[in-house]
Order: structure tokens, then sequence, then C-alpha cells
């Protein structure tokens, strides 16, 4: 895969490689990047699909997963602080699911505890401090698509209880870690840290999970969306916006508020089943693909 990217005003050439069976390779204007991610950031793209849908209705992992990579998208160096956490939960889950045999040896859990609590609170403040970014931008452009509703609010539930101390969040994810060691141990699992986290979306009094109706859930899918990219335009690098198959999900209020963003963007790229899906006041190149082909159409026919 290529591109030619604008960034911070630089015109640069991206390659990535990737081979079934050996590591993946990248390239910036020819030259070789030790490590593929490296390449992250580069080209910032907000991509709006039908499974956004998940976001309000689908498990936590979900919403963890939005918020993660759009803390990557926005500080690409919290793609090894993920990796990190990401490798250090694995290899302490496993050590706790020998913990039912008395044979296990137990005594490098506290090495794995440290590990952890550091790396899980790297990412658990940037997380903090993605959600304070995001929270008005998301129930700003909610106001927007549905002006009827209650009013969307956003929230973070953390694993630690009560209040958080920001300086000390290493500190208090590892006197958490030892007050719940005999229930992990019991149970096999490790029940602290980002990964039991959750973005709290609410409606009104309620969760939205369980109030919001099916276009409220699309809204505020949407309004996430919108948030993206308007947080990371105000960083001063213009994201390409893309707009997966999703004018049909939309009543008419959703697809004005979904075109006014559209049209501020630099770049968008919008694909649809069916030409008269897409808002007659988005105009650009087209393009059908079918049997195979990719062509250039013209207005008239495009699909």
């Amino acid at each position: 895969m290529r591109a030619q990217v604008v960034h911070q005003g630089r015109e640069l050439f991206v390659e990535l490689e990737i081979t079934a069976g050996r590591a993946n390779r990248a390239r910036v204007n020819r030259a070789p990047v030790p490590r593929p991610r490296e390449i992250l950031g580069i080209l910032r793209c907000v991509l709006f699909a039908p499974e956004d849908l998940a976001l309000v209705r689908g498990d936590p992992g979900e919403r963890r997963r939005f918020l993660d990579e759009l803390l990557v998208a926005r500080f690409p160096r919290y793609a090894g602080v993920r990796s990190d956490y990401d490798r250090v939960l694995k290899q302490r889950s496993a050590l706790l699911k020998t913990a039912r045999n008395r044979q296990a040896d137990l005594s490098t859990l506290e090495v794995w505890d440290g590990h952890l609590a550091r790396h899980g609170a790297a990412l658990l403040a940037g997380r903090l401090e993605l959600v304070e970014g995001i929270a008005p931008h998301a129930e700003k452009a909610f106001s927007e698509v549905a002006p009827t509703s209650d009013p969307l609010t956003l929230g973070y539930r953390c694993s630690i209880p009560g209040e958080l101390d920001r300086r000390n969040l290493e500190v208090m994810l590892l006197d958490e870690l030892a007050q719940v060691r005999r229930q992990e141990i019991e149970r096999g699992v490790c029940l602290v840290g980002p990964h039991r986290d959750d973005l709290l979306l609410n409606l009104g009094e309620g969760p939205a999970k369980g109030y919001a109706s099916h276009g409220e859930s699309w809204a505020i899918a949407l309004a996430l969306r919108l948030a993206s990219y308007r947080l990371l335009k105000a960083d001063d690098v213009e994201p390409v916006l893309i707009l997966d198959d999703v004018f049909a999900e939309l009543d008419a209020q959703r697809r004005r508020a979904l075109c006014a963003v559209a049209a501020e963007a630099e770049q968008v790229i919008v694909t649809a089943a069916v030409d008269e899906d897409v808002p007659a006041q988005l105009r650009g190149t087209r393009f059908a693909v079918g049997g195979g082909a990719v062509r250039r159409s013209d207005p008239s026919n495009s699909a």
C-alpha cells in the first residue's frame, strides 16, 4: 500500500508492505523505518461505518477500542503503550490461570503487578485526557443531529473504585491489585486495569445502551465520529473523513448534519451500494465498482 501524504506542510511518500508469515515492513520517502508503527499519525483518518452502532449497543470492549484507536491516531506514541500493556496483561493472565494448581509458582506475580500498574497507568492517563477532550465535541454534535432528544453526556468508568488521583494512578492500581489478589487467584483472571474499564454514554438520566431508541443510537454513534473528526482537526492536522455506506441508515436530519461536516473536510471518501443514498450536495469525483473493475463515472450514471 502506498500513499502520497501532506503532513504538517511536508509531502511524504508512505509505503506499507504486509506479507503473510513475515514481519510487516514500512518506508517513508523510500527509506525503511525500524518499526512499522512509526508511520502512525502521518495519515489521520476518521471512519464512520454501519458497524459503529456497536459503540452504543455493544459490549465495553467496543468502546475501549474506540478510545484507544482515537488515542493512537492523536498521539501515536500510545501505540507502544497499548502494545506493552496488552503484552503484560496476557502474561499476567496466563500466570493467574495456573493459580488453581497449588503447585503453581506465583512468586513472580508481584513483578507482573508492577508492570501492569506502570503501563496501565500510562494508558489510563491517556484515556482520561481523551475523554475530557472529546466529550464537549460529542455532546455538541449530538445536539446538532438529535435536537429533540435528551442531552448526551460522556464519562469514564474505571476498575479502580472512588475518585482518581491522576498524579498517582500507578500507586492506585497497585493498591487495588493487592485488594483483589485473593479473588484473582480464585477466579484465575485479572480484575483490575484499563481492560476492565468502559466509556460511559448517558442519554438524559439513563445509560444510552438501555434507553436510546434505534435512531438515537445511530445519532450517538454519529456524534462520536463527528467528535473524533473535530478533535483531530483541532490539532491542526486535517484528517481524511471516510463514510462507508452510512447514509442509507440515517434520516434526513442526520444526513444534513453529516453533509455539513463533510463539506468542511479537505478530503472525504464516500462509499454507497446505491447511488441515490449519497446526498446530492456531496459533489466530487465518482467511481463505479462492479464486475471486478473500477471505472470513473459521471454524476448521471454514477454508483
